[in-house]
């Protein structure tokens, strides 16, 4: 069955180019966030685990932790790291798994299908600190993705698990927010000290609750 939002994240245990790893025991309390390569010394690929690699900063102010997954051996993995540093100009600072008999890549139905029995689609899975699936992508092979849209993603994920809101479309961090709608107006007043704007009956506005 396809992994759904609101899924626990299946578990396993892997060899990686940082050696090692328990899933969840890597993930911790933090949020987590998993994704997939169709295979070692691809171009895309080179430029999307570079990208990751440049924004660790961006992820650690998340308390989140990136892990790669190929389905190829350790051993082009770590020379494949050397390409992405040198041509990225970047350092790669988190684990790529080497999934050569396809565990995790079938755990997480990660195949493309009409491809090859050897590749992966561009998957993404962003875990939260409850281990459960918070949100799925899946690019065709061709197509890198857009990693400050994951990270937009995160941020609008962390900030509506902690309150009554949405994030509208193309929110960014600091944009006025949506108070959800199982929220009465008595409640919001209680509930958002900046005030709120309604728009509709249905859609109510009030700044970033997180904000000073």
């Amino acid at each position: 069955m396809p992994i759904k939002l609101g899924d626990v994240a299946p578990n396993f245990t892997a060899l990686t180019s940082q050696g090692q790893i328990d899933f969840h025991e890597y993930l911790g309390e933090g949020w987590g966030v998993l994704f997939a390569h169709p295979a070692d010394f691809t171009p895309v690929c080179t430029t999307e685990l570079g990208a990751v690699a440049k924004l660790a900063d961006e992820f650690a102010k998340r308390n989140t932790k990136v892990i790669a997954v190929s389905v190829d051996p350790i051993g082009d993995h770590h020379q494949w790291i050397k390409d992405i540093n040198r041509t990225q100009n970047t350092e790669v600072n988190y684990p790529l798994i080497a999934d050569h008999d396809k565990k995790v890549a079938e755990l997480y139905e990660m195949i493309a299908p009409g491809v090859s029995v050897k590749a992966t689609v561009r998957s993404v899975f962003v875990v939260g600190p409850d281990k459960k699936v918070k949100l799925t992508l899946t690019y065709p092979p061709s197509t890198g993705r857009n990693f400050d849209e994951i990270l937009r993603v995160i941020d609008s994920l962390q900030l509506t698990a902690n309150y009554s809101v949405a994030t509208p479309a193309d929110w960014k961090q600091g944009d006025d927010v949506i108070i959800s709608p199982s929220i009465s107006n008595e409640e919001a007043e209680k509930k958002f000290d900046k005030g709120f704007t309604s728009v509709t009956d249905y859609i109510r506005v009030t700044p970033q609750p997180d904000l000073v």
